[in-house]
């Protein structure tokens, strides 16, 4: 595994993992993992990561749920991470070619590697872009996952100098033009922790920047406009009535209040109605919950472990009750 994933001295891998590559749609390398939980296992979390993300920045996260007693099954999307880059002249751009590709990935994962070599139920739990896919794809999950949890789901854009709307028409004209593969700003590389948008956790943050100042290829500049114009079409597909009425999985919509990244209020909207959903509000924390202060973490992992079932030892009819109170 350790030539596969990478780790750093504050930064070390869970115990019992193994690692590779699974072949994606149109021939794409995506590289995934598997980590166990000591004993029998409780069932298996899907982990989705956020745009410009790996599955070295959840170590922390994956070892607390193996400690649940649960298994984690993860991959790098495509274009990102340890995954096949997309653009051979601009491999530090965020491109996909349609976000269906996303969801063609995950339904190979879930079918050549979750349900044959990890433990059900399987329950899902996704991180901005990885809630955005999961929302797309959800009404296809039902019968196979058994729960999800959403992360600051992406559903806006915020924190830019210019509008969402502006930037929509900007990505969509240049998609038109056949300059999708360009990026609509430039790489100014990684913010220091002063006007990160990400995470008030200094530590978490350090940890975080000396992962990819060990390992450069795992990090992303901005996204290209066709990458933008593909989300902006899918999150206007999932806000839609007749989609969410689909989505009968129940689903924990983590909600971190002081996200300029995703605006707390489409989170909000959406929820209104999202039947099948229940939103906590983490008060005060920022975009990357997992990678938060603890005491914003703490409560979003409380929440996790209080809605997956067979993580805790109170039943169903506590978890309700249980994600309330570890919000507040």
């Amino acid at each position: 595994m350790s030539d596969i994933l990478f780790e750093t001295a504050d930064n070390p891998a869970p115990g019992d993992g193994t690692a590779g590559f699974l072949d994606g749609a149109g021939g794409a390398k995506i590289r995934y993992a598997i980590f166990r939980s000591e004993g029998s296992a409780r069932g298996t979390v899907i982990l989705l990561q956020g745009r410009n993300e790996s599955i070295e920045k959840y170590f922390e996260t994956i070892r607390e749920l193996n400690a649940a007693g649960l298994w984690v099954a993860t991959f790098d999307w495509r274009g990102q991470g340890g995954s096949s880059r997309l653009l051979r002249n601009a491999p530090r751009r965020g491109h996909v070619r349609r976000f269906a590709d996303y969801e063609s990935d995950l339904q190979l994962f879930l079918e050549r590697i979750v349900l044959p070599d990890t433990r059900m139920p399987f329950f899902l739990l996704a991180h901005s872009t990885g809630g955005l896919v999961a929302l797309s794809m959800a009404p296809k999950l039902s019968g196979r996952i058994d729960r999800m949890v959403l992360s600051a789901p992406f559903l806006a854009l915020g924190a830019q100098a210019v509008g969402e709307g502006a930037i929509a028409r900007l990505a969509s004209i240049a998609c038109m033009l056949g300059l999708g593969s360009r990026a609509l700003n430039r790489d100014r590389g990684n913010r220091p922790f002063e006007t990160n948008l990400l995470t008030s956790d200094p530590i978490r943050f350090q940890r975080n920047a000396a992962l990819l100042a060990a390992h450069p290829d795992l990090g992303l500049g901005p996204p290209s406009a066709r990458w933008l114009h593909e989300a902006f079409i899918t999150i206007r597909r999932v806000a839609r009535h007749e989609h969410l009425t689909r989505i009968t999985i129940p689903t924990l919509v983590l909600a971190p209040t002081a996200d300029r990244l995703v605006p707390h209020l489409a989170v909000e909207n959406l929820c209104s109605i999202f039947r099948a959903s229940h939103m906590v509000p983490i008060d005060g924390a920022r975009h990357e919950l997992f990678q938060e202060a603890d005491r914003y973490r703490s409560q979003a992992m409380a929440a996790i472990l209080a809605f997956i079932p067979g993580s805790v030892e109170e039943g169903p009819a506590s978890m309700v009750g249980k994600t309330t109170i570890a919000a507040g």
